[in-house]
């Protein structure tokens, strides 16, 4: 059978890559969608009734903008869900699911180790200023996770490898408990974007990525996104998007759109070097320890395994060399390929070092993590001999 371009679910993820959401601009014909500066689009003849808060149609783009819907197709494509929602940033589009789907009295499950936005959220904001209870919950304990849901209990909260400890997540399994007791379940999946792993095929209400990491790729633009229902994203938009005013930008909105285009070829990449270089720090004895989820050694592989049948075990991990934070920032240093900086999801090799003093949840994190802090690596694109060599060289020149 032919391939439709016109129908979505036809296409593998390469070529949905591609062509999803693409349109060809009709004024010149260019085969590549635009860059849409608009702030404002041409209203209809009689504008006296229309819904200047909707977000259905193109009338300003703080309510929806022509890169967005674009971008927003090509997101929901990939993920295999109905719709999707973009905005400013990956915490802009966390913050809209909790915004949009819990009030004052609710209750939420949320991971004991969970990205930093998310913690202080659960922890300080939103109990203290909106009445919102959380309870921070192992999600690796099925059992305790189900005697913490209450009868006012409205949401879990995880991630699909947790940040920054890789435990992996038992996607399913969670699913499969929300919603006995009721409850939605949201992931963030900024780790594991698809096609590597797509959290909506197994049970997720709402799917959450940073677009400023893998999706974009690139290290130049940011973005977040919700996936999901059509029911539930244009709750978000009506909500969240409209009256928040977290918008993307057309020029970042553009960028990822582009970025997004070589993803299933950049993750191939991301997830081979990945494998080589833990393999290699596991290998070497200057290192204390490596928390990966491909490494036999890690808590979670069986369920890696499974969860992510093959396809790889995601691009970051965890590890610290023997010593105290002095050797750990003079390794760093040493480094020449790899970039001490935030983020993840770039072409280039990034690490950052967090010290032995965590954040909210500290305790829960490995024991290794609280004698030795931690240095957080996301690999990149470049060859694995080469970053292999630059790990090798700048332990030489530390342990001299």
């Amino acid at each position: 059978m032919r391939p439709d371009k016109k129908n979505l679910t036809t296409l593998s993820a390469a070529t949905l890559a591609v062509h999803g959401g693409n349109v060809i601009d009709t004024t010149t014909g260019a085969v590549r969608t635009p860059l849409v500066m608009a702030n404002s689009y041409l209203l209809p003849d009689d504008p006296s009734t229309m819904d200047w808060s909707s977000p259905d149609g193109l009338v300003y783009t703080r309510n929806q903008g022509h890169n967005q819907v674009c971008l927003e197709k090509k997101l929901a494509a990939l993920e295999g869900t109905e719709s999707s929602v973009v905005f400013a940033t990956g915490v802009a589009a966390l913050h809209a699911v909790f915004f949009t789907f819990l009030k004052s009295g609710d209750h939420v499950l949320v991971s004991d180790v969970t990205y930093e936005a998310v913690w202080r959220l659960f922890a300080e904001l939103l109990p203290e200023r909106y009445g919102i209870e959380a309870t921070f919950v192992d999600m690796g304990d099925l059992d305790a996770v189900r005697q913490a849901f209450r009868p006012n209990t409205k949401l879990l909260h995880t991630e699909t490898i947790a940040n920054p400890t890789t435990k992996v997540a038992d996607i399913a399994a969670l699913a499969e408990i929300a919603h006995a007791q009721g409850a939605l379940i949201s992931v963030d999946a900024t780790f594991t974007p698809p096609p590597f792993f797509r959290a909506s095929e197994h049970g997720v209400d709402l799917v959450v990525h940073s677009l400023t990491k893998y999706i974009n790729g690139h290290g130049d633009s940011m973005g977040g996104v919700v996936l999901g229902s059509t029911q539930m994203m244009n709750h978000i938009k009506h909500d969240a998007l409209v009256d928040l005013g977290a918008t993307i930008s057309p020029f970042n909105a553009w960028l990822i759109m582009r970025g997004s285009v070589t993803l299933p070829l950049r993750l191939k990449q991301h997830l081979s070097n990945a494998e080589k270089l833990a393999a290699y720090l596991e290998s070497d004895d200057r290192i204390a320890y490596v928390y990966y989820p491909g490494l036999a050694s890690h808590p979670q592989h069986e369920l890696a395994q499974r969860q992510f049948a093959g396809r790889g075990f995601g691009a970051m991990m965890a590890f610290a060399v023997k010593g105290d934070p002095d050797t750990q920032n003079r390794f760093v240093s040493n480094l020449r390929i790899i970039t001490s900086a935030v983020s993840l999801g770039h072409d280039e090799t990034l690490i950052v070092h967090v010290g032995a003093e965590g954040r909210g949840g500290f305790d829960k994190y490995p024991k290794e993590f609280q004698e030795y802090g931690h240095l957080r690596l996301s690999v990149g694109l470049e060859d694995a001999d080469d970053l292999i060599k630059d790990i090798c060289l700048a332990l030489d020149e530390t342990f001299k």
